[in-house]
């Protein structure tokens, strides 16, 4: 089986904001040759940034002629500035979801070209100034030699079922993708999510907290507290648990995909970017089916396009969410960006009681 890079971490960016890829047409020869020659893309480094390499930035160079280089995705904050001076350095953001509707809001992101996509193609479609990459897959893990076939949960509902389900749990330490496990639940549709009950959720948390033998703040932990045995359940990410399926690896575990939070991730073009021209057109090639499903098949992230999910090895498309699934729910950056100062705070204080 070919190797699997795990999700990079997203919180450290996240963190500090709180506080403050198929298009239909090919790049013709005629518009191959870029002005600037080059192009700026932010990246959170890691393996991710190492597969994005590979499978996207190199060929786009080979076909087009543009550079990419790629550089730390800074804290928001700095594109502001970079803004209000006119003296912007970037040209593509990779951003969170929570953090690029938040700058979405300022008015911190040109338009989107949509004659370069596909849109029919996507499923998250975009709004005008953000486009879905791809996304993550939160959902419910354990360690299938433990525990057998009903003996653990594989929904929300069952996971906050103390009594058919006794064991320890862990959350993330944040409440973005907490409370609306909590409420779903509880029984909330996912197309009745937003905005937010706040206090049915915490009510919810309140049930389950006994439960919770770590409240995690670093993502791998996730994975390896169930190897260890330290905890029985754990909410985590899909390609997390699959990496622990790698031949060699002393504890595989499972994974439900019988419901799942689906966290996209954003690209956008800033204000004022100085090859914005080709900015655009790096997208457009980013979105294709086919350089979707290479990024996606190394990183066994959820492709935006609908196409490339076809085009994922036999073994990658097991470890994929059914996006039309009504039981999943497509995360809401934009909710978040407004709120997450606030509930933040609640969420800290209510955890240290």
């Amino acid at each position: 089986m070919k190797k699997i890079v795990s999700r990079v971490s997203r919180r450290f960016f996240l963190a500090g904001t709180a506080s403050a890829l198929s298009a239909p047409m090919l790049l013709k020869a005629s518009h191959a040759e870029s002005k600037s020659g080059s192009l700026t893309l932010t990246s959170y480094g890691g393996s991710y940034q190492e597969s994005l390499i590979k499978t996207v930035t190199i060929p786009f160079s080979e076909e087009t002629g543009i550079k990419v280089n790629i550089v730390p995705t800074p804290d928001i904050a700095k594109l502001k500035a970079q803004e209000l001076t006119g003296n912007v350095e970037f040209d593509v953001f990779a951003i969170p979801d929570e953090v690029a509707a938040y700058a979405s809001k300022q008015g911190f992101w040109e338009k989107l070209d949509f004659s370069m996509f596909d849109i029919e193609d996507m499923a998250i479609p975009p709004t005008s100034d953000l486009v879905t990459s791809h996304a993550y897959t939160g959902g419910i893990a354990w360690d299938p030699k433990k525990y057998g076939p009903e003996e653990h949960p594989t929904n929300f509902a069952e996971y906050f079922d103390l009594k058919k389900y006794p064991g320890r749990r862990t959350f993330r330490n944040h409440p973005n993708e907490t409370l609306e496990a909590a409420l779903l639940a509880d029984g909330v549709s996912p197309k009745d999510m937003y905005p937010l009950d706040i206090d049915r959720a915490f009510k919810l948390l309140d049930r389950i907290k006994p439960r919770i033998a770590s409240w995690i703040t670093a993502t791998p932990q996730t994975v390896s507290l169930l190897q260890t045995g330290e905890v029985d359940f754990s909410y985590t990410y899909a390609n997390r648990v699959l990496s622990t399926n790698e031949p060699g690896v002393s504890k595989p575990l499972a994974f439900s995909f019988k419901q799942n939070l689906i966290g996209p991730e954003k690209l956008a073009v800033p204000k004022g970017a100085p090859h914005k021209e080709d900015a655009m057109k790096f997208i457009a090639y980013a979105l294709r089916p086919e350089v979707q499903g290479r990024l996606c098949d190394l990183t066994a992230s959820v492709p935006n396009s609908k196409k490339a999910m076809s085009m994922l090895s036999s073994e990658t498309r097991k470890w994929m969410p059914d996006l039309t699934s009504p039981n999943n729910l497509i995360l809401n950056g934009a909710y978040w960006s407004d709120n997450l100062a606030a509930v933040s705070r609640r969420f800290k204080e209510w955890a240290l009681t």
